[in-house]
């Protein structure tokens, strides 16, 4: 099995302990599968600067295919700036800079190279909507994490991106449980399969168009929470395709319970790294 991030990677800079570590979505999609035994690679731009070859070293190092990956000349990586108090990741302001920006363009290279691999990875915050169609005849499963923000939910941009998924996740740890239940219904019958909802230590909701699963909660004293919600996402998934998940191929409720355990057990224990994967600098 071979699977890929395809989208964004950032710089989380922690301000107040003047450290910076490797992250984005789809960079801690990357890792994380690999760290669960499966091959994986990223897509994507680098910025032309030292903070992207930081993070090009890391997934060197941790064996991450990035050898399609291209350098964007003249422009600057992305970065997230948090301070971390007690564990929890509080964020600060938007970068202001002219940052790296926008998905690689899928042209017949890249889907052709795409076309090896079981799951596509993919994130709201890749700016990657137009691509998505790109990547129907590549035969791989399709995921979307939609984060949290409500411009991510609305008619428009699930009209954007569910036709052409198989897996979506949406945290949503500020709605309460009745409201959860209907949006996860509203996704699917836009055309997702498994839509799933991440609720903080209220555990997990995944619907499939026919029930509700409920998750598991593994209570941690954190000391990062940065990557948490991708930890449990990409082990989720990475549990689902040992099962015997593919295109057009549906998961069983007893695949769906392991993945919910796995899952738990291994976004606990991410949350005793620092930064999403480790591998800290210190910020210049």
């Amino acid at each position: 099995m071979k699977v890929i991030g395809y989208g964004d990677n950032v710089t989380d800079r922690y301000v107040n302990q003047n450290m910076m570590y490797p992250g984005g979505n789809c960079v801690n999609f990357a890792v994380y599968a690999k760290k669960t035994g499966i091959e994986s690679a990223y897509l994507g731009y680098w910025g032309a600067d030292s903070e992207a070859k930081m993070i090009q070293e890391a997934l060197t190092d941790l064996g991450v295919d990035i050898s399609r990956c291209r350098t964007e000349a003249g422009t600057v990586t992305e970065r997230c700036d948090v301070n971390l108090i007690h564990g929890e990741r509080v964020f600060l302001q938007d970068d202001p800079r002219e940052n790296l920006h926008g998905a690689l363009p899928l042209g017949v290279e890249e889907t052709e190279y795409l076309n090896g691999f079981d799951l596509i990875h993919c994130s709201c915050y890749a700016e990657e909507e137009n691509q998505l169609q790109n990547l129907e005849d590549t035969g791989a499963l399709i995921t979307f994490d939609f984060s949290e923000e409500d411009e991510y939910r609305s008619d428009e941009y699930l009209a954007q991106v569910c036709p052409y998924i198989d897996f979506a996740l949406f945290s949503c740890e500020h709605m309460d449980d009745e409201d959860i239940r209907d949006f996860l219904a509203y996704v699917f019958v836009k055309g997702v399969p498994y839509v799933l909802a991440t609720m903080g230590t209220r555990g997990q909701l995944l619907y499939d168009g026919e029930k509700y699963y409920e998750g598991v909660v593994r209570l941690t004293e954190a000391v990062d929470t940065m990557g948490a919600g991708d930890s449990f996402f990409t082990s989720f998934l990475m549990s689902l395709l040992k099962s015997g998940w593919r295109k057009n191929i549906p998961v069983g409720e007893e695949a769906i319970s392991r993945a919910f355990e796995y899952a738990a057990e291994f976004s606990a224990g991410n949350c005793l790294v620092n930064g999403a994967f480790g591998y800290g600098r210190k910020i210049r």
